[in-house]
Formats: C-alpha cells, sequence, structure tokens
C-alpha cells in the first residue's frame, strides 16, 4: 500500500501529508475555543485532501512505472518552492492581519528549517499557529532525513559526493550503491520512513517530555522539542531564553543538538556512516572540537584583553561558570544552525568582551553540522576533505618524497573529495555574492542584505537577530528582499550542487 502510494509524484504524497497535518492545529484551535482558526485549518485541510484525491485518482492510472531518483529531487525543489503557498493559506487566514506574501516567506522558512520569523513579537500569534510553525519546520526536518538516505545519496549530493567515485548527480560506477539499484524509489523511500521516522517521533517525544518535567508549558515544550530535532529554531516565546525551564532547559537541547553533528548518531543508513564508533567519525570530531576550543577561546579572553570593567566584579565563579555555560550552548546551537541562544549568552559576551560577536556565529553556521543531518552550512564533512588535502601537501612541503599512510578511502576523500568540496565552497562564495547584490538592488543595506544571505544559505534564521548590530526587522522588507531571501533558504537547504544537477540536461536525459 505503502509502496504504491510513494509511486505517485512526491510532491502529490508530501502535500496529502501536509493537508492531514492540518487537522492537528485545527482540533489544537477548537479545543481552545478559537473558532476563526480552527475553521481555516480544517477548510484547507478538507480542500487540500480533496485535491489531492482527484488529482490522484486523475493520474492512477500512469503509475506503473517507477519514479527516478532526479524526478523525486524535482519534487523536492517543488516541495520547498510550491508547498509553502499551500502551507500559508491557513496561516493567513487564522493570522488575518498580514498579506500572503508574508505568510508564504514564513512557511517557506519553516519548511526549510530555517527558523527565521517575520513575527518577532510572538503574542502577534495565537497559540495554535506557533504550533503550525513548529509543526511546519518539524516536519521539514524529518523530510530531509529520509530524502538523504532515499534520493541524496544515490545521486552523491547533498555531502554524499565527497566519499564516493560517482559524478555528482549519477550513481556511483563502482557498485557501491549495489543494495539501492535493486530497489526502487518507492521501495527506498518506504524503507527509509520505516526505519528514521520512529526514531525522529520517539527523540522529539522524550525531549518535550523532558522539557515538561523541566517546568515548560505543554506548547512552549512541544515547539522547541520539534525546533531542537529540526534544528529550526522556532520559539513561540521568543527563544529558548525566555521558556520558564531555564538552565535545566538548557541542557536538555543541548544535549539532542549533538544529533545534528553527525548522521551516526541516530542512523547507519548511508555510505558515509560506515564506521561503527560515533567517535571515529571526523565530522563528529570536527564538531565537538569546534564546541570546545570556541568557548575556551571565548572564555580564557577575559584575561588576555582589557576591558572597561570591574574585575572584582567580573572575576566570580558564579559568573565565570554562566559565561562558559552560555559560550558552549550558544556555539553548538549556531553550529548546527539550531539558532538557539542560551539565557547566559549576555554573561558571555560580557566576560569575553566582544561585544557582539556576529561574525563568530555567521562563520559557525556556514560551517554548519553533519552531512544528511538536519543542520545547513557547507557540512562538517567538506571541511574535513579540504583539512584532509591541506594536511597532506604540507606534508611534502616537508618531505616532497614522502608517501601518504591512509588507506584508500582516506585518500579518496582528500584527493577528488577535496576537489569537489573546494567546488562547493567556490559555488557557496558565488552564491552568496549573488544574493547579496540582488537583495542589495532591492534596497537592502548592506551588512542587512550579508546577514540575511549567510541566514538563507545555511538555514540559521536567527542570525537574523544576533549577528547585525540590532535585530532586522524582516517584515519590513521589500517585497523583493522577501522573495530573494526566500530563494536563498531553498538554495541552502537544496544545495547549489543539487539544483545545478536538476537542471542539467544531460542527467535528465540518461
Amino acid at each position: 500500500m505503502i509502496d504504491r502510494l510513494l509511486k505517485f509524484p512526491l510532491i502529490l504524497v508530501l502535500t496529502g501529508l501536509a493537508a492531514f497535518a492540518m487537522l492537528v492545529p485545527a482540533l489544537h484551535a477548537l479545543y481552545h475555543e478559537d473558532h476563526s482558526v480552527a475553521r481555516a485549518f480544517f477548510y484547507a485541510s478538507v480542500l487540500g485532501i480533496a485535491g489531492v484525491s482527484i488529482i490522484g485518482l486523475a493520474i492512477s492510472g500512469q503509475i506503473g512505472r517507477d519514479r527516478t531518483d532526479l524526478e523525486n529531487l524535482g519534487s523536492l525543489f517543488l516541495t520547498y518552492t510550491a508547498l509553502p503557498l499551500y502551507l500559508a493559506v491557513p496561516f493567513y487566514e487564522g493570522l488575518e492581519t498580514t498579506r500572503f506574501l508574508n505568510a508564504y516567506v514564513e512557511m517557506v522558512s519553516g519548511l526549510t528549517t530555517t527558523g527565521a520569523t517575520l513575527f518577532d513579537d510572538p503574542r502577534r500569534l495565537v497559540d495554535t499557529l506557533h504550533l503550525w510553525r513548529g509543526m511546519v519546520g518539524w516536519l521539514g526536518g524529518l523530510l530531509i532525513w529520509i530524502m538523504a538516505a532515499a534520493v541524496l545519496e544515490p545521486l552523491n549530493l547533498g555531502g554524499f559526493e565527497v566519499t564516493v567515485t560517482g559524478e555528482p548527480g549519477q550513481g556511483s560506477p563502482d557498485g557501491r550503491f549495489e543494495r539501492f539499484q535493486r530497489a526502487a524509489s518507492s521501495r527506498r523511500l518506504s524503507q527509509a520512513t520505516w526505519d528514521l521516522a520512529p526514531i525522529y517521533i520517539g527523540l522529539t517525544g522524550v525531549l518535550w517530555v523532558l522539557l515538561l518535567m523541566s517546568g515548560d508549558a505543554p506548547l512552549v515544550a512541544i515547539v522547541h522539542a520539534m525546533s531542537t530535532m529540526a534544528t529550526s529554531g522556532i520559539s513561540a516565546v521568543g527563544g529558548l531564553e525566555n521558556a520558564n525551564s531555564g538552565l535545566g532547559g538548557e541542557a536538555l537541547v543541548f544535549l539532542f543538538m549533538f544529533f545534528a553533528l553527525s548522521r551516526l548518531t541516530f542512523s547507519t543508513d548511508t555510505v558515509s556512516a560506515r564506521r561503527t564508533s560515533l567517535l571515529e567519525d571526523p565530522e563528529f570530531r570536527i564538531g565537538m572540537a569546534l564546541v570546545i576550543t570556541v568557548p575556551v577561546f571565548l572564555f580564557s579572553r577575559h584575561w588576555i584583553a582589557t576591558f572597561d570593567v570591574d574585575a572584582a566584579e567580573m572575576e566570580t565563579f558564579g559568573l565565570a561558570a554562566s559565561a562558559l555555560w552560555g559560550s558552549l550552548f550558544t556555539v553548538l546551537s549556531f553550529l548546527s544552525t539550531t539558532g538557539f541562544e542560551s539565557a547566559a549568552w549576555d554573561d558571555a559576551r560580557l566576560w569575553s568582551g566582544v561585544g557582539t560577536p556576529g561574525l563568530l556565529l555567521m562563520g559557525l553556521a556556514m560551517l554548519g553540522g553533519g552531512v544528511a543531518t538536519t543542520a545547513g552550512g557547507v557540512k562538517l564533512l567538506r571541511v574535513y576533505a579540504l583539512y584532509l588535502n591541506g594536511q597532506r601537501e604540507m606534508e611534502r612541503l616537508v618531505h616532497p618524497s614522502s608517501v601518504g599512510r591512509a588507506g584508500a578511502r582516506r585518500k579518496r576523500i582528500r584527493r577528488q573529495g577535496a576537489f569537489i568540496a573546494w567546488i562547493f565552497f567556490m559555488l557557496f562564495a558565488l552564491s552568496l555574492a549573488l544574493i547579496t547584490m540582488a537583495m542589495a538592488a532591492f534596497g537592502a543595506e548592506f551588512q542587512e542584505a550579508l546577514v540575511l544571505t549567510i541566514a538563507g544559505l545555511t538555514t540559521a534564521g536567527p542570525l537574523t537577530q544576533v549577528a547585525a548590530d540590532t535585530p532586522i526587522a524582516l517584515l519590513q522588507l521589500s517585497d523583493g528582499t522577501k522573495m530573494v531571501f526566500a530563494a536563498a533558504m531553498v538554495v541552502g537547504r537544496l544545495e547549489t550542487l543539487a539544483i545545478i544537477a536538476l537542471f542539467n540536461p544531460a542527467l535528465w536525459g540518461d
């Protein structure tokens, strides 16, 4: 049944799932006697289910053949661009005080797990709309978990191109995807869903219960739990620092953000996860190194530089511990592109004396998390490939006749993998420049345009509130800037190499 259902175009299946998901906020609004919002979600759900059913019946006689991976990639692109038009309908009708364009950008931000919000005052949205924002981001995180294994890996995209011998956008010629070549794409999607959805739902449920036990309200706890697993940074109270769970809640979220550093933390279903030990995984090790070294640098800077702060006031054990914790939490949060800010982040900034370290946070978000996780950025595996290549080149400067002692896989990463990673870095930089110029053309100032572009390309939306000197009011941006920002979020989630593969006629002709 599920295999047959997944033979329909993926965008149609996802639209149907979105229609059924709208029943949850409809029931929530009905329970709270907010009948106008309940009707908006219920009517949108009924119309969506009816529309999907009619289209499905109309094309049911044409689903004999299996969908190719590139067709599924095209459906994924449509999911991030067209599906938010539908997701925005109940949000727009339920809010009633904004334009449809704003609702659309909000839904693109949620579905791509970017988490940037146009409504910086959480009191403007009722609880049901906060729940819907969190659900859209959460479903977007589950989508990328599944699509990474079922679609991006066989096409050598999304970071997998670093470790394999095939060209990006095509399967590997050495048989490394033999287990996938025997199965239809619908079968792979079905298997990935059955394997990963219970893990994703279970982890979200565990974190929700733990946050409830820490003192959060049910809505706040579920939204923060969903946002942590999806690395969207969406909040119903304006940030984790405003939640009732306090330090205990931050500690719980801190532990669950490690799932964004490496896919090996929750699954071994991909080629890049051949190592059985998490401590041997290069992505996790690089991520841990950054989480440790960056806060230590910020903490030690208190004694290295000179500040106009009273030493007796600053040098207390409590403030020092608070500053260290604020640095640890916020560094991991932006490295995983979640974007939650610790309540102790102000203490950390005051302790280190760096003011508003926007460049530091943007740099962490640009590095990003692990391949095939919900994190954005350029991915730690690509950083690792360039590190291996640089290390080998420095060895050859000292010993030109030396012979590398690494195995075949590591040799592949530091040669062809490093070359492809470098190409991706160049495409990322080119995208950064072009999108920044486009935003500037629509009237955004340079700093504002740069922060918006990095926030979109790294899917770290909270950068818009913490990276610049003053928070960026997304609602006040011009329509053109909002559309460019939406495009940047799609490019950041899908990645440039995947979009190039999608629009390459040679690949579609194979």
